[in-house]
């Protein structure tokens, strides 16, 4: 499923128009950016948990050359699936 037939499944379940639906779904996805980039997490019970970790910078190596390279730190966007979710695809 893509952006495009959530849009359509939001707009066939609630009864909105699609555009509605679609800026219903673009305002979700920014609020949720917003509170990552907060640093906050985001709990839907039910549905999981999105976090956000910081990784370590590292030595890595460049597969062309073999040279070794600097890897910097960086932060990553982590989902732990709740309970119902796992039992609901299980």
């Amino acid at each position: 499923m893509n952006k495009s037939d959530l849009v359509v499944a939001l707009s066939r379940d609630t009864g909105l128009t699609k555009s509605d639906a679609e800026k219903t779904i673009n305002a979700f996805i920014s609020i949720m950016e917003n509170a990552l980039k907060k640093g906050d997490d985001v709990t839907l019970v039910g549905f999981g948990n999105f976090s956000v970790k910081d990784t370590a910078g590292r030595r890595g190596r460049d597969f062309k050359t073999g040279a070794t390279i600097s890897i910097p730190p960086r932060k990553s966007v982590r989902f732990k699936p709740g309970k119902n979710l796992k039992d609901s695809v299980n």
